[in-house]
């Protein structure tokens, strides 16, 4: 026999989550939702694989403080660098790149699937999670972000998030951008302070205008006060950089007037820009109330070049702890016009837009929008006796439940029947069947209703009302299997759709 000591661990390492039947089942129904939307504005579905060559992943990620980049990377056998792709947009960028002759132009497609983040994990923070995206690539002008925010808040209302309960926040990346060239950090030696601006206005909304200025400047301490908790380098601007910055992403219209940058060419470009997307989701009928323009949205990867885009839930929304919250961003996109270039060596307009689908669904299920109650567990079919002859007549019933298109299945274990009920209880199965020996010899079987039995016994106290109920289990004969079973699941759905 094996030492004690020498048994693995079992133990889920930090940054993931197992799933459990429910999750993946909310998550398939809320994504079905989305992909009809998608498929309604005429996108179609494509796929690109988990592992991409790390060169063409480029360095777009938020956090690039860690020796790779934040990435998970290993090698190959040909000393090439592999990566689990971060996001599902740069693993498009690559595949229209390389298929760019073939694909129609624009090309409009969506894909969802798993994305790996090398980063350290905290609360709802993980190292895997689901996206779900969309992307035209091939279209210059900002038509196709005006869609995009439509198509969002489209999808929110088809999950049952009503108005006033979301807003797709739009704003142009080429007004900070300008901002921040009329401050003097243009050009390639200062990218790294302007990524370091970036994450600092990404966290107004947390830290407030206060917090921000001290990122913008010489840092900040995570506690609020100096020695508390870990130290943020700051951008290192001084006051006047750090207004500037402030009043141009301020969401106060008479604040941003006050901005002595308005004349700079590139901020210029993008209020315009952003007046058109304006104009044309108005002339499609969203009003303020679904797509505001708001200059505080940021976005936090690099690679973003023009209009940007964060779909908000405005909803006070009970957490995975119980707290009522604002519950914030489910998902942002924007242009990025300079990734498929990256492979091309030409211009490649694209845009596109990225749902979490965890944060989403958690959303949803706290909402109460993503009922899964029409999911019905299998009818289990007991096992009395364990001779050949026995279990075969005990697979054909199964066998005839789901030709009939009833989840079913044979108990399998050891156990006998008062574990065996136990079983199907802790399944939620709604009906088990029973047949022992003398059932079989007169060619019947017990079905018991195993919802009205739990009913009866909580709920029924005399003898009146006992006689009075649905029947908790009945005896037929075998051939009445299928007719009975259905009867009893009607009942249960009936008696489901009146909130019984």
């Amino acid at each position: 026999m094996a030492d004690k000591s020498e048994k693995t661990k079992a133990r889920l390492p930090r940054g993931f989550a197992d799933r459990s039947a429910d999750d993946i089942r909310a998550v398939e129904k809320m994504m079905a939702t989305i992909r009809s939307v998608y498929e309604l504005y005429g996108f179609e579905p494509v796929d690109q694989p988990l592992i991409e060559y790390t060169d063409a992943l480029g360095k777009f990620l938020p956090d690039q403080d860690r020796p790779n980049e934040g990435v998970f990377s290993f090698q190959d056998d040909d000393d090439q660098w592999l990566s689990l792709r971060y996001d599902l947009t740069a693993p498009t960028a690559r595949f229209v790149a390389e298929n760019f002759e073939k694909l129609p132009k624009p090309y409009r497609s969506y894909r969802s699937g798993w994305v790996f983040r090398n980063e350290k994990p905290g609360p709802g923070r993980f190292r895997q999670f689901m996206q779900f995206d969309a992307d035209t690539i091939g279209t210059p002008g900002v038509a196709a972000d005006a869609e995009m925010a439509m198509m969002m808040a489209d999808v929110m209302e088809a999950l049952g998030i009503k108005r006033g309960d979301y807003v797709i926040r739009v704003n142009n990346r080429k007004v900070l951008d300008g901002v921040l060239e009329a401050i003097g950090l243009g050009g390639d030696e200062n990218s790294g302070r302007r990524l370091t601006v970036l994450r600092a206005i990404d966290k107004l909304d947390k830290l407030g205008p206060e917090g921000v200025k001290l990122l913008l400047g010489p840092g900040r301490w995570d506690g609020g006060k100096e020695g508390e908790g870990d130290f943020a380098k700051g951008a290192g601007l001084n006051d006047v950089q750090a207004e500037a910055v402030l009043l141009a992403t301020a969401k106060n219209e008479q604040a941003r007037q006050d901005s002595n940058v308005g004349a700079n060419a590139i901020y210029q470009e993008g209020v315009s820009e952003l007046s058109t997307i304006e104009a044309l989701v108005r002339a499609a009928g969203y009003g303020e109330d679904r797509i505001a323009m708001d200059r505080s949205v940021v976005r936090g990867l690099e690679y973003y070049t023009g209009p940007v885009f964060e779909a908000e839930l405005l909803a006070e929304i009970p957490n995975e702890d119980g707290q009522i919250v604002r519950f914030g961003s489910v998902g942002g996109g924007g242009r990025y016009d300079g990734l498929v270039s990256r492979f091309r060596g030409e211009p490649v307009p694209a845009t596109g837009f990225s749902i979490g689908v965890s944060r989403l669904m958690t959303a949803l299920k706290n909402l109460g929008k993503l009922d899964m109650s029409d999911v019905i567990a299998p009818v289990v079919v007991l096992v009395m006796d364990r001779d050949i002859e026995s279990l075969g007549r005990y697979q054909k019933m199964v066998s005839e439940l789901r030709a009939a298109g009833i989840r079913s299945e044979m108990y399998l274990g050891g156990a006998g029947m008062k574990a065996q009920l136990k079983y199907a209880d802790r399944r939620g199965s709604p009906v088990a069947i029973i047949q022992g020996g003398d059932e079989r010899a007169k060619g019947e079987l017990q079905i018991k209703d195993l919802i009205e039995g739990a009913r009866m016994s909580a709920e029924i106290s005399d003898n009146a009302e006992w006689r009075a109920a649905r029947p908790a289990q009945v005896t037929v004969a075998e051939g009445e299997l299928v007719g009975e079973v259905r009867k009893i699941l009607a009942a249960q759905a009936e008696e489901r759709a009146r909130g019984k």
